[in-house]
């Protein structure tokens, strides 16, 4: 398995908006081969954002690599980084991609 992981730093105030673009996006990851499982977490606030990730869970790292050169994940990541408008951005800055292979999984 493989985990793909991005870290978003979004901008205090600007919570409600990143949540609603994530949860009315149309993701097109059920049809695609080797998905298993996506995440949207939470993390702590910090004096000028809020900690955010995707966490997406993979059969293999050639299927995540697959997705990501995808007609789905173009289309998925379409309008990403839009959600607080042309006047109020969301990010503090670009996403931090995180990957790891499992090497232990405990049920």
């Amino acid at each position: 398995m493989y985990i793909a992981m991005n870290r978003f730093k979004v901008a205090l105030g600007s919570e409600a908006a990143f949540e609603e673009v994530w949860a009315t996006r149309d993701t097109h990851l059920k049809q695609v081969p080797g998905f298993i499982e996506f995440h949207l977490l939470k993390g702590p606030q910090r004096e000028d954002h809020v900690l955010y990730a995707s966490h997406t869970i993979w059969a293999s790292h050639a299927h995540f690599e697959d997705w990501t050169r995808s007609d789905a994940f173009r289309a998925a990541h379409r309008n990403a980084g839009n959600a607080g408008g042309a006047n109020r951005p969301v990010y503090l800055s670009h996403p931090e991609f995180e990957g790891f292979e499992v090497v232990q999984t405990v049920k």
